[in-house]
């Protein structure tokens, strides 16, 4: 009489084992996500090398050394001399959306990456989905075959399901039930499906070379033909041999320039993505990976000296004061409110001088402060801008600035008066010339100084213009870019050369 209960209850408890099997049968293995360059966009070991580059550049000559001991040691070193801010962080969003939907239905999902430990558990905290970390920890760096052995130990030979983003994944790929390809061409794809069954492919990677040529910002090289300006007031401008010296020195500069940006972008890289538009920045974005900035910048540079070397060592020393001025803006002047202005202000008018130097043109001293006082306007102009977007995000103040959103009337009207008072030295030189309309050395230049009194209500009217346009907020957060898409901006530049070509006589 007793067997039978027990019989029955023996059934029962071998069934619900066996619907526990079944149920372990049907979950789905735990996935195991890289971090660098499949969880995120970019690579921790390049943006924790850039922060530390930022903050102690005397400290790179440490970097060697501590590589010696091993990429892993590297890596703990720099972690444990940074502190980057883990919601900043480019991310691959829909990647994200499937793990938290996989998080939802119970899988567990796992971070395996190569990056430190101590970098990999702050952006686990953050999103709040792993389970697990697995990472590097000063002495063992897990990666390719060591991570693909480690996982394959731990949970059995295609007992997992894998995210990675590299060639090095593929390694771990041929221990995984199902490749998950994240952030990579449509080639690393194919080979990923040879080795392993595909679970999902996400976010393609975009153009690299096109991502590059965004950082170096070519557009921003329009800039440089202030260097051209010189030449052109003085009415050199069709003599081949200063022409080309003007050219060299354009394209010095613009390679300078280009160095200087990817420096720029280098260091500024947490500001800017907690920037409006400057988030979509290649480097910032996560398109463009950081090792490319870093070997990209001294090419640059070097290149610049290179080609500057042949227009004297003057030229040399004009061109050495703008990369430092803007290495400086980049590091830390930008930060420090009216100071900054001041520099990019100077920064246009140290393009000036080079155009002098390597023309070897006679200055100009009227040329000379008309350009401190219209780039200092259309410096603020930048800064108005920015101030304005702040102002209209309900932001207190503009990050990595010094200014708060009370000032933006005061920047307001400092911009505007800086850009009247060009004007007036406008009018002065004209009538400067005018009073001397009879010496030699002005009637080279102009039969008709009066004429010249005609630019200043174009002037008036073009600085009015940008100003009323960034005061409604149809202006881009860079005048000179501007310029360039502007149909009007063309018409007065056209219409001030015609009155130089009647001043002059013609």
């Amino acid at each position: 009489m007793l067997a039978k209960p027990q019989c029955h209850h023996l059934y029962s408890h071998c069934y619900l084992m066996s619907l526990s099997s079944v149920s372990e049968l049907k979950q789905d293995p735990p996935l195991c996500i890289d971090l660098d360059g499949t969880l995120i966009k970019t690579d921790l070991l390049w943006e924790s090398l850039a922060q530390f580059l930022k903050n102690n550049l005397a400290g790179g000559l440490m970097v060697p050394i501590w590589l010696l001991r091993g990429r892993a040691y590297l890596k703990a070193q720099l972690a444990n001399r940074v502190q980057l801010d883990a919601a900043a962080l480019p991310y691959n969003a829909s990647f994200i959306n499937f793990l938290r939907k996989e998080k939802e239905r119970g899988r567990r999902l796992i971070l395996v990456t190569a990056a430190d430990a101590l970098l990999a558990r702050g952006i686990a905290e953050h999103l709040g989905l792993f389970d697990e970390v697995l990472a590097s920890d000063g002495k063992l760096n897990l990666s390719g075959r060591r991570k693909g052995a480690m996982l394959a130990s731990r949970f059995g030979e295609r007992g997992f399901d894998y995210a990675g983003n590299s060639r090095v994944d593929l390694a771990v790929w041929q221990q995984a039930r199902q490749a998950f390809v994240v952030n990579a061409t449509a080639g690393l794809a194919a080979q990923a499906s040879r080795v392993a069954e595909t679970g999902g492919v996400f976010e393609p990677r975009k153009s690299r070379v096109r991502g590059l040529v965004r950082a170096l910002r070519p557009h921003q090289w329009i800039k440089n033909l202030i260097i051209f300006v010189p030449l052109l007031t003085s009415h050199q401008l069709t003599d081949p041999a200063r022409a080309l010296e003007a050219m060299l020195a354009f394209v010095a500069f613009s390679l300078c320039a280009s160095g200087v940006y990817v420096l720029n972008d280098l260091f500024d890289l947490e500001s800017d993505r907690h920037h409006a538009t400057k988030r979509a920045r290649p480097f910032a974005s996560g398109d463009l990976p950081l090792v490319y900035g870093l070997l990209a910048a001294p090419v640059l540079l070097f290149s610049s000296v290179i080609v500057a070397s042949g227009l004297g060592w003057r030229f040399c020393a004009v061109l050495a004061v703008y990369f430092v001025a803007t290495t400086a803006y980049s590091l830390r002047l930008k930060s420090l409110p009216l100071v900054d202005v001041f520099v990019l202000a100077g920064l246009y008018t140290v393009r000036l001088i080079a155009g002098h130097e390597a023309a070897r043109i006679v200055y100009s001293f009227w040329l000379l402060v008309f350009s401190m006082f219209i780039f200092l306007s259309l410096a603020l102009v930048k800064r108005f801008v920015e101030l304005s977007l702040a102002r209209q995000r309900s932001k207190a103040e503009i990050k990595g600035r010094g200014y708060t959103a009370g000032d933006l009337e005061l920047v307001a009207m400092l911009g505007v008066t800086s850009g009247y008072l060009s004007a007036l030295v406008l009018a002065l030189y004209v009538n400067s010339q005018a009073l001397y309309v009879n010496s030699q050395e002005v009637r080279i230049l102009y039969q008709h100084p009066y004429v010249l009194l005609l630019i200043c209500p174009l002037l008036l009217y073009w600085i009015s213009r940008v100003w009323l346009l960034a005061h409604r907020g149809q202006m881009h957060d860079d005048p000179i870019i501007f310029a360039l898409k502007d149909p009007v901006s063309y018409v007065v530049a056209g219409l001030s050369l015609l009155v130089l070509w009647l001043a002059a006589g013609h």
